[in-house]
C-alpha cells in the first residue's frame, strides 16, 4: 500500500512539472508598448519582416523580429485607423483605413513616403480586409453598400483598384457585414482563391474571386456583435474564429473548422475560452487565437482549445519557420517563442478523426 502511495506521489509530481513546463513555455513576453493606442493590421514577410497598423495613422516596421521598430505616421492621414494592411517587403506595404471615406496608401521606402492608390468617399463605405493571392492580384473586401458587398481588385501589385463588376459582387443578408477586427476577415485560400467571412444577423463564409459562393455555418449569429472574424487556411484546412465580441467571456459557437476546403464546417469538441478577434496556424496541427479576454492554442488542428492567458489582444502574426509569434492590441505588444517540445508534444489527432 505504502509503494502504491509513493508511486501515486511520484505520478502526481512527474505531470506536475510536465504541465507547468508545457504551460510556462507558453509564456507570452510583453515588449515595450507601441505608439498606436490600438493595432490592428498585422502582416508578416519574413522572419525578421514585420509591419503592424493601427489608429492615428500610425504604422510600424522591424526589420529584425520585433528588437528594434520604426514608427510612422501617413502625412495628412493621421485620424485614420488602418486596419487593413498588405506587406510585400520592408520597403513595400499596402495600408487601407477602415471607415469613411476609405483611402489605400501605399510606400515603396519602408514608410518614408506614400502615395494615395484608391479612394472613395461613398456614403456608408468599410473596409475590412485585404488579401492577395500573388504577387499581383489582390482585392479588398467592405461592408454592403446598396445591398451588396463591396469588393474593389488589382492586378498590378497594388498600384491601381477598380470596383469588381456589379455582377461578380454576392448579395448581403438584412444585417450582415464584414468585421475589420484583425486584418484576417478576408483572406487567400489553400488553393489560391479569396474568401471573406461574415457576421451579424447572418454569418457566412465566401469563397471565389470573380463568382463567388456562399456556405452556411453554425457559428453564433444574430447580434450586431456576434459571427465570424477571422479564418486561417492550411492547405484545405481551415479554423475560423469569432463569437461576441460584446461579451467577450462567452465560450460557445464560437470556432468553426473545415477540412475539406471550406465545403462543410463543424464545431470543436472544447471551444476557445470566450471571444477571438485573431486564429492563426503555427504549424499544420498547431494553432493560436487571440481576443480581448485571452488567448488559447489548439494542438489538433482545432479540435481542441486550451487558454494559456488570459491576457488578450486583437492580432497575431506568425514567423513563416514557425518560431515565433507576435501579438498586438491596445497598447499593448507581446511575442512567443516556440520551442520545439511544444511540436513535438503536439496530439497526432486531426479534426473529424476519432
Amino acid at each position: 500500500m505504502k509503494n502504491m502511495f509513493k508511486k501515486g506521489i511520484l505520478f502526481s509530481l512527474v505531470l506536475l512539472t510536465y504541465l507547468n513546463a508545457r504551460a510556462q513555455s507558453w509564456q507570452i513576453r510583453l515588449t515595450d508598448p507601441p505608439p498606436i493606442a490600438s493595432i490592428r493590421g498585422m502582416s508578416v514577410v519574413n522572419d525578421s519582416v514585420l509591419w503592424v497598423s493601427g489608429t492615428g495613422g500610425k504604422a510600424g516596421v522591424t526589420t529584425d523580429a520585433g528588437a528594434h521598430w520604426k514608427w510612422v505616421t501617413v502625412p495628412g492621414h493621421d485620424s485614420c485607423d488602418w486596419r487593413s494592411l498588405m506587406a510585400f517587403s520592408d520597403k513595400r506595404a499596402l495600408l487601407l483605413n477602415a471607415g469613411e471615406p476609405a483611402f489605400m496608401m501605399l510606400t515603396t521606402d519602408g514608410g518614408d513616403s506614400w502615395q494615395e492608390v484608391y479612394h472613395n468617399d461613398t456614403k456608408g463605405i468599410f473596409f475590412d480586409g485585404i488579401a492577395f493571392r500573388n504577387a499581383a492580384e489582390g482585392i479588398a473586401a467592405g461592408d454592403p453598400i446598396n445591398g451588396k458587398f463591396m469588393i474593389i481588385q488589382t492586378k498590378d501589385s497594388g498600384r491601381t483598384w477598380q470596383l469588381q463588376e456589379d455582377a461578380w459582387r454576392p448579395a448581403a443578408a438584412d444585417g450582415e457585414a464584414i468585421f475589420a477586427a484583425s486584418n484576417s476577415s478576408v483572406k487567400r485560400t489553400g488553393n489560391g482563391n479569396g474568401c471573406f467571412i461574415t457576421g451579424g444577423k447572418t454569418s457566412r463564409f465566401f469563397i471565389g474571386w470573380s463568382d463567388w459562393k456562399s456556405v452556411n455555418w453554425p457559428i453564433l449569429s444574430g447580434g450586431a456583435g456576434t459571427g465570424a472574424f477571422s479564418i486561417a487556411f492550411r492547405g484545405k484546412n481551415a479554423v475560423v474564429a469569432g463569437g461576441d465580441y460584446m461579451n467577450d467571456t462567452l465560450a460557445r459557437l464560437n470556432c468553426v473548422y473545415t477540412t475539406n476546403g471550406g465545403k462543410n464546417w463543424q464545431l470543436p469538441v472544447v471551444s476557445p475560452a470566450g471571444f477571438r478577434s485573431c486564429v492563426q496556424y503555427i504549424s499544420d496541427k498547431l494553432l493560436i487565437a487571440t481576443g480581448t479576454s485571452g488567448t488559447d492554442i489548439s494542438e489538433d488542428g482545432g479540435l481542441h482549445w486550451r487558454n494559456i492567458s488570459k491576457t488578450g489582444f486583437h492580432v497575431a502574426g506568425v514567423s513563416p519557420d514557425g518560431k515565433r509569434v507576435w501579438l498586438a492590441g491596445s497598447r499593448k505588444m507581446g511575442m512567443i517563442d516556440i520551442v520545439p517540445s511544444q511540436e513535438r508534444g503536439a496530439a497526432k489527432s486531426t479534426p473529424g478523426k476519432k
